[in-house]
């Protein structure tokens, strides 16, 4: 009976001695928890362990551990984007359409503004090259056909029905020179004071203008063969006409490529205004929380740690 007795004792010492090792182990685990989570006022509560009163029973101790310790920390593990800045996406795609798009992770808006902005310089600078050409071939039209020294005899020679100024021009008698280089501009213009626009310089753009534009000066074109009449409204030759048609050609041309430079700044403009926007909503709306999160399981008399992973993706 003695020997059944002290058996009986050391048996309860045993098993008191593994209950406070078993508590004395999870209490160790938990606070490591809480030391590798970087919350500091979760790790003040590892200090109340010392404050509990345990009965040596391990199930009822446990009981008391879980009721009295709930475990409320929280690891954050920031996995949002970095917001983007509205005013650097809005400055790029100002500078270059597609570019703020590109910098807001939107590539193929990117290459759709991107793709215009190349379509639209490319139509600019074509139709401005046939412009050109087309400005060369009426240039060269004209040079070959208008003849301001036949423009100024017909003048000279009308000088009184026109009710022009008094005065003469100079005109040289050598052929061999280009007819613009054969008059004297300043006495022309004198001359031409009647009229409500005088001959400017060979070359300039309002030269080429003016010679296929106004009436008067119809008598300069090599096919207008009646010089010794005072009219030149209802006398307006083919040379005329097919000049004034290859400079509207021209004009067109040039104005297609204005259109192009038009829808070149609309680019700029739509890019950089749809860039900001992006980036305003993508800041404003998108939010990814990742959260991993310790709890606590008893499964009998084991405690088991379960992380948990919350995700979430706001619009």
């Amino acid at each position: 009976m003695k020997l059944f007795s002290f058996w009986f004792i050391a048996v309860l010492m045993a098993a008191g001695v593994s209950a406070q090792d078993k508590i004395s182990s999870f209490q160790t685990e938990r606070n490591e928890v809480l030391l590798l989570s970087g919350d500091h006022k979760s790790i003040g509560r590892k200090n109340a362990a010392e404050d509990l009163i345990l009965t040596g029973d391990l199930k009822t101790d446990t009981k008391i551990i879980m009721e009295r310790y709930e475990l409320e920390h929280k690891n954050d593990i920031n996995a949002n984007p970095e917001k983007k800045s509205v005013l650097l996406a809005t400055a790029l795609s100002t500078l270059v359409p597609g570019a703020g798009q590109f910098y807001n992770d939107e590539i193929w808006k990117s290459a759709i503004f991107l793709g215009l902005e190349a379509g639209l310089i490319t139509g600019a600078i074509i139709y401005n090259k046939k412009g050109n050409d087309k400005t060369a071939e009426f240039e060269g039209y004209a040079d070959n056909n208008w003849s301001v020294v036949k423009y100024a005899e017909w003048l000279l020679n009308n000088r009184s029905a026109l009710g022009l100024p008094d005065g003469d021009i100079t005109i040289d008698p050598n052929t061999n020179l280009k007819p613009w280089e054969r008059v004297n501009w300043g006495e022309l213009n004198h001359l031409e004071g009647r009229f409500s626009h005088k001959l400017p310089p060979y070359g300039e753009q309002q030269y080429y203008e003016l010679i296929g534009k106004y009436p008067q000066y119809n008598h300069g074109w090599a096919d207008q063969l009646n010089d010794n009449t005072p009219e030149y409204n209802s006398n307006i030759t083919p040379m005329f006409l097919g000049y004034s048609t290859m400079r509207g050609d021209a004009n067109d041309l040039y104005n297609a490529s204005t259109r192009f430079i038009t829808f070149v700044v609309l680019n700029h403009v739509l890019s950089a205004a749809e860039a900001a926007w992006s980036s305003a909503m993508f800041n404003k709306h998108l939010t990814l929380n990742m959260r991993v999160v310790p709890e606590i399981v008893n499964k009998a008399t084991e405690i088991e740690m379960v992380p948990r992973l919350n995700i979430s993706w706001k619009f």
